[in-house]
């Protein structure tokens, strides 16, 4: 399908972040633009200010019945009203990664997958391509400081995708460079078993097109299953992959560092983002750049003013006496790096980390990699679980990550609780971290902490 050809276009589920990228793209091209989401939120709001029409009921009588096309995100009931009603009546339904798919066919893409770090490198490939003058159209899994949007667009025909391994979305892609952060485990109540999972990722490298390039975090399990006629590895500081990261300093908050890559290297590169593993996200990414034969100086330019991703490791306050950091993590792997490269950046800091898990079944099938990623912490807090599409399952909440936990310092209290104790506890570094809506309280935590002053 010419997705540049459509005159209306009607979104299921509208408001969520990979679903707004694309009604963006429909919505700047001149395209009637009309959808719905359950509530409205900050994205939503920013949809209507831009000029798609949203509505927030389910109602039928309010759908644009003349819409040549009509795309639902996976998370969307099988009883949605609207829904149905287009599918008993003959539109033309797809998911979003359907319209994805189309766009990697008919443009040259970038696509960036893995269980944790595709948002950020995706991002950052995206916001160095713009910056450098080389242009492309950005399909972000969350909003970039720089630009407060996921999505921008160029006349360029390059695109820049996240591929997101849930609903196996991202085995429709057909990428000409596909970027592998990681595969542990997640989203197994979709795939089941943690193999199956990696057959999935396997199957993403495999649609590359031919002649096309694989990006792969060095080291990954099951590199020898990896298909693809050029690969190229990515490390933090291991040399003997392709690009790596050397002369590493920790600096203000950040880092300098030199890297050295197959396709040219830099000296002196100073990203102002905090974390150990962002900078393992930016040798992916200018690597990217460099393979597209950006200039090297423009890219060192470029790298040094990024601001980073909302909630990914993001310093809502930072104090000589108070750091709070807000991230988006919510797999054992990634809450790991975070508290890690938290303790790393401020050592004489007592960390304290308020977690929110995200579903039911991630808790059930991961929560002993999360008690072990959260002993890190000096002090934890934890949240009751964010169920998102699940119902609870019996037996399966917070505390039983908390059972887990070896380290005494850790507590389950509520969303109100947490405010509680953000007003009376001695803090100097809080870390708050979920995929779910942990992200609502932290305008009122910065508000607490920096009348404690």
């Amino acid at each position: 399908m010419n997705v540049r050809e459509l005159n209306r276009v009607y979104f299921i589920g509208v408001g969520g972040i990979g679903m707004s990228a694309i009604a963006r793209f429909f919505n700047e091209q001149g395209t009637k633009v009309k959808g719905y989401d359950k509530t409205a939120t900050e994205l939503t709001r920013a949809l209507v200010k831009e000029g798609v029409d949203v509505h927030y009921t389910d109602d039928v009588s309010l759908v644009d019945k003349e819409a040549q096309l009509v795309i639902y995100t996976p998370a969307i009931p099988a009883d949605h009203k609207e829904l149905n009603w287009y599918r008993e009546n003959g539109y033309q339904v797809f998911k979003r990664s359907d319209v994805l798919q189309w766009i990697t066919e008919t443009l040259f893409s970038v696509t960036v997958a893995g269980t944790h770090g595709k948002t950020t490198i995706s991002t950052m490939i995206a916001y160095l391509l713009r910056e450098a003058g080389f242009g492309c159209n950005a399909f972000l899994g969350g909003v970039s400081v720089n630009y407060d949007s996921n999505y921008w667009s160029s006349p360029n025909q390059v695109a820049v995708i996240e591929a997101d391994e849930y609903d196996r979305s991202f085995l429709k892609l057909h990428p000409d460079v596909a970027v592998l952060s990681s595969m542990d485990p997640d989203h197994l109540d979709i795939y089941g078993t943690v193999e199956e999972m990696e057959a999935a990722f396997i199957q993403y490298t495999k649609n590359i097109k031919p002649g096309g390039t694989l990006l792969v975090k060095h080291g990954l399990k099951r590199m020898e299953d990896l298909q693809a006629s050029n690969v190229t590895t990515y490390s933090l500081q291991n040399d003997v992959a392709d690009a790596y990261a050397m002369n590493l300093v920790q600096r203000k908050g950040g880092y300098v560092f030199d890297l050295v890559s197959k396709y040219g290297s830099i000296q002196g590169i100073h990203l102002n983002v905090g974390g150990m593993h962002n900078v393992e996200n930016a040798v992916g990414a200018i690597t990217v750049a460099l393979m597209l034969e950006v200039d090297a100086l423009q890219i060192k330019q470029a790298i040094s003013a990024f601001r980073g991703v909302r909630r990914r490791f993001e310093y809502v306050l930072k104090t000589d006496d108070i750091v709070l950091i807000d991230d988006y993590a919510h797999h054992p792997a990634e809450l790991s790096s975070l508290i890690s490269s938290a303790k790393r950046l401020f050592p004489d800091r007592k960390c304290v980390v308020a977690f929110q898990p995200h579903l039911f079944t991630r808790t059930r099938d991961l929560a002993d990699g999360f008690a072990q990623s959260l002993d890190r912490a000096d002090e934890v807090i934890l949240l009751d679980i964010y169920p998102a599409r699940e119902l609870p399952i019996d037996g399966i909440t917070s505390q039983l990550i908390a059972d887990k936990m070896g380290n005494p310092n850790h507590t389950v209290l509520t969303k109100q609780g947490l405010l509680e104790y953000a007003r009376s506890a001695p803090l100097d570094l809080l870390v708050t971290a979920g995929a779910g809506d942990i992200d609502k309280l932290v305008p009122e935590l910065k508000e607490i902490l920096e009348s404690r002053k």
